[in-house]
């Protein structure tokens, strides 16, 4: 079994959205993100705020990048890694979030809430590998009928139900 770092968060972007190409060429689309919670210390509520980097590679953050403004009310789900380094000889680290998928929940201060005024969902193309019953016949149904599953879905006999 392998380990697993996932996050999904809804927050407001800190500033507008970055995007950058690697020298392959390769667009990436860096923007923070802010969650606040609340915790309650003696007869206090207390508010903490906690910043999230993230990147979308590819397309998605090509797609997104102009909609991804300061104030912005985004849902991000993707995978989590900690970088660390040292600096003046104080360990440091963060977390970076990649992104899988970008939602824009709203608007801020009366803008339009995403593409053509309406809410999106920006997702990073995930390639599947060609196996399958699909892979062989190039995606066509097998002589016994028609599969239920869309190609590219082999793990129908798998589900426990």
């Amino acid at each position: 079994m392998s380990d697993l770092a996932v996050a999904v968060i809804v927050g407001r972007l800190t500033r507008d959205a970055e995007l950058k190409y690697t020298n392959s060429g390769q667009a990436v689309c860096h923007f923070s993100v802010a969650t606040s919670s609340r915790r309650k210390k003696g007869d206090q509520w207390l508010e903490e705020s906690s910043f999230w980097d993230v990147d979308l590679w590819g397309k998605a953050g090509e797609s997104i990048n102009q909609y991804l403004t300061k104030g912005k009310l985004v849902a991000v789900e993707g995978s989590m890694r900690q970088d660390r380094w040292e600096q003046d000889g104080q360990t440091r680290s963060k977390i970076q979030i990649t992104a899988n998928t970008v939602q824009l929940l709203g608007s801020s201060g009366g803008g339009q809430g995403g593409p053509g005024g309406q809410s999106g969902s920006f997702e990073r193309p995930q390639a599947r590998p060609a196996s399958g019953p699909h892979a062989q016949d190039g995606g066509q149904s097998s002589p016994s009928g028609p599969s239920s599953a869309p190609p590219g879905d082999d793990f129908t006999d798998d589900i426990p139900f």
